[in-house]
C-alpha cells in the first residue's frame, strides 16, 4: 500500500479546516446568545430567531462541511488506494480509545446542547413575543389590543392553540404559510376575522371558563357623557341573566342557555363575518329540532342558505375575548369616567371624538393633528378655558392620542369598524343577528327582541336624578332630542355607530 498521507487526519483539507474554524466560532456565538437569553428578562424576537433557528442553521452548515470534507477526503484515498475501504478499530490502541472517548464526550455535550436549543426553540415559538413582535407590522394591532384586554397574562398558544400534538402541528403549518404572507407581502390588511378552522371552544376557553359555573345574574355598571357643553353623565346599572342549563347549578334559562350541552343551536351566515344569520335551527334536550327563518330572506325551513353550517359555541358571542378595538365613543366614555380626561371641560367628549375619527395616515401624523384640533377648539371657543385649564386640556389631548395609538392602526387598515363585536348589541348587531323579531319558526313563534329576556334595569339616570328599583325600570333614552319613542322604532347600533359622541 502506497504510504502517502500515512497517519494525516482525513480533515486536513481546506473544506473540513473552513467549517471547523466556522463551527468553533458559531457554537461559542450561540452559546453566548443562549446565555444572554437566560438572563434577559424580555424577550427580544429578533434575538430568538437568530439564537434559535439562524446561529444553530450556521453552526449545523459548519459541522456539514467538516464532515463532507472528511468524507471526501478519505474517498479521494480510497481511489488512490492509499486507505483501506473499511477502517480498522481497534480499541485495545491507545489512539483509537482517546479518539473514541473524544468523540463520545463530544458527542454526548453536542447531543445535550441540542436538546436544550430545541427546547428553548419550542418554548420561544410558543411564546407571546414570538406571536406578537417578530411579525411587528402585521400582528402590531392585535398584539397592542391583547395588552389591554382581560387575557393578558394569558399566552397567545393557550387560546389559538391548546394542548396536545395534533393542533400543535396544525399550527406550525399553517404557522409556515403565514411566514411565506408575510415575506412575500400576501397577507390582508386587516387581517380577516373569523379565524377558520378555529379549535373549538370547548377544548380552549372551557379548560378556564368551567361550564357548570354558568348560571345566575351578573351585575354590570354603564356610565356615559353626552356630548352637551357639561358632558352631562348618565349611569346604568343593570343584572345580565347570565343562566345556564346545568343542574344543579343553574335553571336551563338566560343568555348562556345557547351553550347547554344538552342543547344545540345550529345556523347559516351569508357574509363571511357571520353577521348576517337568516336560518337557525335549535335541537333542545328532547331532541326536538326548530328552525327560525328571517321571513324578509327569501330563505326557508328547507331551503337553507349555501355556506357553512356552523354550532354555535362561545366564539360566536364572545368573538373579540382578547382583541377588542374600542369605538371612539365607547374608548371616551371610559377616559373620562376613570378621570383621564376632566368631564369639566367643555364639549370634550364630543370634540375628542371628533378628532379620533378623522382619517389618518400613521399614529404620528394623528398625534399632530389630535392637539392641533382640540388644542385649537379651546382656544377659540373656550379662550377662558384655555388659560385656566391649560394642563387638564393637554392631559385630555394626552389621552385621546392614546386610545387612538391603542385602536387605530393605518397600516393595517384597523378600526374599530372592521371587527364587529357580538357581545350586547349597542354598537354591532350582536344578539340582533338572531333576536330581531323577524326570524319565525313554522307556528309563527319569533325569536323575541324584548330587553327583559336578557336583562333587567335596575338602576338608570344622572347621578344626582337616579331612577332605583330591584324589580326592574323602562328603558330610558338620555337624549331626549331623539324623541320620546323614535329610539324604539329601530335597533341600538343603527344610531350608535360608534363615531358619533
Amino acid at each position: 500500500m502506497n504510504q502517502e498521507n500515512k497517519g494525516n487526519s482525513y480533515f486536513t483539507n481546506w473544506l473540513s479546516v473552513i467549517g471547523g474554524i466556522f463551527s468553533v466560532i458559531m457554537f461559542a456565538v450561540n452559546l453566548f446568545l443562549v446565555i444572554q437569553d437566560f438572563i434577559t428578562k424580555e424577550g427580544n424576537p429578533y434575538l430568538g430567531v437568530i439564537t434559535y433557528f439562524l446561529a444553530p442553521a450556521l453552526l449545523i452548515l459548519g459541522l456539514a462541511m467538516t464532515v463532507f470534507g472528511a468524507i471526501r477526503e478519505r474517498s479521494r484515498r480510497i481511489k488512490r488506494g492509499h486507505v483501506r475501504r473499511f477502517p480498522q478499530i481497534d480499541f485495545n490502541n491507545p489512539t483509537h480509545q482517546k479518539i473514541a472517548f473524544t468523540t463520545i464526550g463530544v458527542s454526548t455535550l453536542f447531543f445535550l446542547f441540542t436538546i436544550l436549543g430545541l427546547f428553548r426553540s419550542y418554548e420561544f415559538t410558543e411564546s407571546t413575543t414570538f406571536c406578537g413582535k417578530l411579525c411587528h407590522k402585521v400582528m402590531a394591532p392585535e398584539y397592542t389590543a391583547y395588552h389591554h384586554s382581560p387575557h393578558a397574562n394569558v399566552t397567545c398558544v393557550e387560546c389559538h392553540i391548546g394542548p396536545g400534538a395534533e393542533w400543535y402541528v396544525r399550527s406550525k403549518f399553517a404557522g409556515a404559510y403565514q411566514v411565506y404572507s408575510v415575506i412575500a407581502n400576501r397577507f390582508s390588511k386587516p387581517i380577516k376575522t373569523p379565524i377558520k378552522h378555529l379549535r373549538p371552544a370547548q377544548e380552549t376557553c372551557e379548560h378556564c371558563h368551567w361550564p357548570r359555573q354558568f348560571y345566575g345574574a351578573v351585575e354590570q355598571d354603564h356610565q356615559y357623557f353626552l356630548p352637551d357643553e357639561k358632558n352631562t353623565e348618565w349611569k346604568m346599572r343593570m343584572l345580565m341573566f347570565v343562566g345556564g342549563g346545568m343542574p344543579p347549578y343553574g335553571k336551563k334559562e338566560g343568555i348562556h342557555w345557547h351553550m347547554n350541552i344538552k342543547s344545540k343551536v345550529y345556523y347559516v351566515a351569508t357574509d363571511e363575518k357571520r353577521q348576517v344569520i337568516p336560518w337557525i335551527k335549535s335541537i333542545g334536550p328532547d331532541g326536538k329540532e326548530k328552525i327560525y327563518v328571517d321571513k324578509e330572506s327569501g330563505f326557508s325551513a328547507d331551503n337553507p342558505p349555501q355556506g357553512e353550517m356552523r354550532r354555535m359555541d362561545c366564539m360566536d358571542c364572545h368573538n373579540r375575548p382578547s382583541h377588542t378595538f374600542k369605538a371612539p365613543s365607547a374608548a371616551v366614555n371610559e377616559a373620562i369616567a376613570c378621570g383621564a380626561i376632566d368631564k369639566t371641560l367643555p364639549y370634550i367628549k364630543r370634540e375628542a371624538v371628533k378628532a379620533l375619527v378623522v382619517e389618518y395616515p400613521s399614529h404620528d401624523e394623528a398625534k399632530v393633528k389630535i392637539r392641533e384640533q382640540l388644542e385649537t377648539f379651546y382656544k377659540t371657543e373656550h379662550p377662558d378655558v384655555w388659560a385656566e385649564k391649560k394642563k387638564n386640556i393637554s392631559e385630555a389631548v394626552k389621552t385621546t392620542i392614546d386610545i387612538y395609538k391603542t385602536n387605530f392602526f393605518p397600516q393595517m387598515n384597523v378600526t374599530w369598524k372592521v371587527y364587529p363585536d357580538n357581545i350586547g348589541h349597542f354598537i354591532f348587531p350582536g344578539c340582533f343577528r338572531c333576536h330581531d323579531n323577524k326570524h319565525e319558526a313554522a307556528d309563527g313563534k319569533a325569536l323575541t327582541n324584548e330587553c327583559t329576556v336578557c336583562h333587567n334595569i335596575i338602576e338608570q339616570g344622572p347621578p344626582d336624578a337616579t331612577e332605583t328599583n330591584a324589580n326592574g325600570l323602562e328603558f330610558k333614552h338620555p337624549d331626549q332630542d331623539v324623541g320620546e319613542d323614535a329610539w324604539k322604532e329601530m335597533s341600538c347600533y343603527e344610531c350608535h355607530t360608534g363615531d358619533l359622541a
